[in-house]
């Protein structure tokens, strides 16, 4: 049998009239203006031979499923689909890393981060994406309020210890008055492990010893991933801080 005849995929930015293109609607009317799929088709600039760039953003639309779920792929993501190559996944991966860390930038307005929701909301940006569990200890004023986030280790796949001196040394340094220990689960899973439960008793009691609270220590993961819908676990909430 032979093969079935291949027919062009159609360009779909040629078929664009050219006052609707994005670059020619971003001029006239703004970027607020742009859908997702065309503000990625600016960022891309261009398409390959049989991939318009209007097509292509599609395509990776499509296979994220929205603009945040870029933020957590990796090159060889980006490297997936046809059209893109080297060049464009590292600029892809660089927008991404920039719109991460603008949504970890804290403003006046932030909540006191007293409560495990509002730790998850600030660490969750953070968070996402990461193949390697971090522990970070977040400085509380007399407020609970943010004076510094330290990062306290970066593990492998699996595993991530913190030591309790390394802890409460960056509180002690900041001058804390209280602080909340947070780490990721990257499975998305924020159950503890063993080793999650022995690492909070050991926090508990050393924040007794130097008189520095310990609010709370939260596991971040993924909602999706989470049998209880949370994304988050909190050890406080467990009666374990």
């Amino acid at each position: 049998m032979p093969d079935a005849p291949e027919y062009p995929v159609p360009n779909r930015l040629r078929e664009t009239a050219v006052g609707e293109r994005p670059q020619e609607r971003l001029e006239k009317l703004g970027a607020a203006a742009l859908s997702d799929t065309e503000l990625l088709a600016m960022l891309l600039r261009s398409g390959t031979r049989g991939h318009d760039v209007l097509t292509l953003a599609s395509r990776l639309m499509a296979g994220a499923g929205s603009l945040a779920g870029l933020i957590a792929w990796r090159e060889k993501d980006f490297r997936k689909l046809k059209g893109i190559g080297r060049v464009k996944a590292l600029q892809l991966l660089t927008v991404m890393e920039i719109a991460r860390r603008i949504l970890d930038q804290k403003s006046g307005d932030d909540p006191p981060l007293n409560r495990a929701d509002f730790v998850a909301d600030y660490l969750a940006p953070l968070a996402v994406g990461l193949e390697v569990e971090k522990f970070w200890v977040l400085c509380l004023n007399r407020k609970n309020r943010l004076l510094r986030r330290v990062e306290i280790t970066s593990g492998t796949a699996t595993a991530a210890l913190a030591h309790p001196r390394e802890v409460f040394r960056a509180a002690i340094r900041e001058a804390a008055c209280a602080v909340v220990c947070v780490h990721n689960h990257p499975s998305g899973d924020p159950a503890p492990s063993a080793a999650d439960v022995q690492v909070t008793r050991l926090l508990r009691e050393a924040a007794k010893a130097v008189d520095i609270e310990l609010l709370d220590h939260v596991i971040i993961g993924r909602a999706a991933a989470d049998p209880l819908g949370r994304g988050f676990y909190s050890f406080r909430a467990a009666g374990m801080v």
